[in-house]
């Protein structure tokens, strides 16, 4: 019944190359992502990682807070997902006074954490509205 978000803004890494770890870890349990993420030879499996262990801490926070019981061991990832910040446009000097414009890109990662029973209700909830 718990359900936790966790964002990072802003971040340097490329868009590209974050979705490419993002899609790793969709739909799996939390701990096996964070597992996943520790071994994986791409950049942007640090900050990922970190995010996902941000996720399940605010999700313990949230339980407690709610006073329900939370098993993180049930938590998964229901929905992850990269989008496009900011780009920082950077100049190198080239041949004969001429200037080359280097792009540096940033993004916004987002994982949502969530226990499956929250995924059943919502399911249950949306085919009651469908079959009015």
């Amino acid at each position: 019944m718990v359900e936790s978000i966790a964002r990072v803004r802003h971040i340097r890494v490329t868009p590209q190359k974050a979705r490419r770890v993002v899609a790793l870890i969709k739909g799996r349990q939390a701990e096996e992502a964070l597992a996943i993420l520790k071994f994986a030879p791409q950049g942007a499996s640090e900050p990922i990682y970190k995010l996902v262990a941000s996720a399940i801490a605010n999700a313990r926070v949230k339980a407690d807070k709610d006073g329900e019981y939370l098993d993180e061991q049930d938590l998964y990832v229901k929905n992850a997902y990269v989008d496009e910040g900011t780009t920082l446009k950077r100049f190198q000097p080239r041949a004969q006074g001429r200037a080359f414009q280097i792009k540096k890109r940033t993004s916004h990662i987002t994982v949502v954490l969530s226990t499956p029973e929250v995924a059943e209700t919502a399911e249950a909830g949306k085919s009651k509205k469908a079959s009015k």
